[in-house]
């Protein structure tokens, strides 16, 4: 009987590892979508649901924690060499903050979200930069200025100037989001006709 709740255990934690593992070519959105395909599908949810470009969700997960589930910000160290605590709660493919993964979460009455779940983190994605367009009335498709925002939060968005390490991260959000849209009309067309697969 232990026997077999090992093996199934297992079974399981293979499942579990295999769908959260980082996608090999995470430069090409084509690539990670013919690896991932229920990724596509996520996030074409999420481009119906909240109205912002399956490209730029992708753009966002990449610069955040390049497809990496359990990403975290590294450890500050005390005098170069102790490791000390993180600089920040962010966590998982969106590297959303405790306090705003609460809001997400209570907003969206979604309890169970988790921000190592690929389907949530997209989603959080959409409902962050759609209340970015409300608040800040920046256009969903402006992937430079909505990185701003989703990096510096709604509050000091209007600081940003100031922060010239923010800014190249926003270059670089844009640049990839245009290559992944450039990607995808090659191949979207194919990842439509299997709307029937499951894994």
């Amino acid at each position: 009987m232990i026997r077999k709740i090992n093996y199934y255990l297992l079974i399981s934690l293979f499942f579990i590892v295999a769908c959260s593992s980082v996608p090999k070519n995470t430069k090409n959105s084509c690539a990670i979508f013919e690896e991932r395909y229920l990724w596509y599908k996520h996030t074409k949810s999420v481009e119906k649901k909240w109205g912002v470009p399956i490209y730029i969700q992708m753009a966002f997960i990449k610069k955040e924690s390049d497809f990496n589930w359990l990403a975290k910000p590294k450890r500050l160290k005390l005098f170069k060499i102790i490791p000390y605590k993180r600089p920040s709660t962010s966590f998982g493919y969106s590297q959303a903050v405790k306090g705003t993964w609460e809001q997400y979460k209570k907003e969206t009455k979604n309890p169970l979200a988790t921000r190592a779940r690929f389907k949530d983190s997209v989603d959080f994605i959409g409902w962050y930069m759609n209340k970015t367009e409300k608040i800040l009335k920046i256009p969903k498709t402006d992937a430079y200025r909505q990185y701003i925002a989703y990096h510096e939060g709604w509050g000091n968005y209007k600081n940003y100037k100031n922060n010239q390490k923010v800014i190249i991260f926003a270059k670089r959000v844009r640049e990839q989001s245009n290559l992944y849209k450039k990607q995808l009309f090659q191949c979207q067309n194919r990842l439509n006709k299997n709307k029937y697969i499951i894994f």
